[in-house]
């Protein structure tokens, strides 16, 4: 199982950036897969998750909410992290992850619930 994510770069604030995430090796339909950032200092954070659970949810930080939207492609496995009106605070390390479980609330935000992790896209706002 590989996740390869990309999309990352410099921008400005209140600019717009795409995430992209490639899965293969697994059919990922039914797997939660998140969004994690991690900025230099500071623990990994979780973003987002989307989830198959008879319809697809979407779940937010609270810091993003708004602003960022999670989706996913089935046909193309995959994933993307659509990021508007960015600050520098969401400068940081994306990296996407995937369970092949439907993970409930109280577990969507902790990294280790995760067992698939891509290797991060650098994302950078200056102001």
């Amino acid at each position: 199982v590989q996740l390869q994510a990309s999309g990352g770069g410099l921008v400005q604030l209140g600019a717009s950036l795409r995430l992209s995430c490639a899965a293969s090796g697994r059919t990922f339909s039914r797997f939660t897969m998140g969004w994690f950032r991690q900025a230099p200092g500071k623990e990994r954070e979780f973003v987002a998750a989307i989830r198959w659970s008879g319809v697809l949810n979407t779940y937010y930080a609270d810091s993003v909410k708004g602003r960022f939207t999670i989706s996913r492609d089935n046909a193309k496995n995959t994933l993307y992290l659509q990021m508007n009106s960015l600050k520098p605070e969401d400068t940081a390390v994306y990296y996407c992850a995937a369970s092949p479980l439907a993970l409930i609330t109280s577990q969507r935000r902790l990294v280790n619930a995760y067992d698939y992790w891509g290797q991060g896209t650098q994302v950078t706002v200056s102001s």
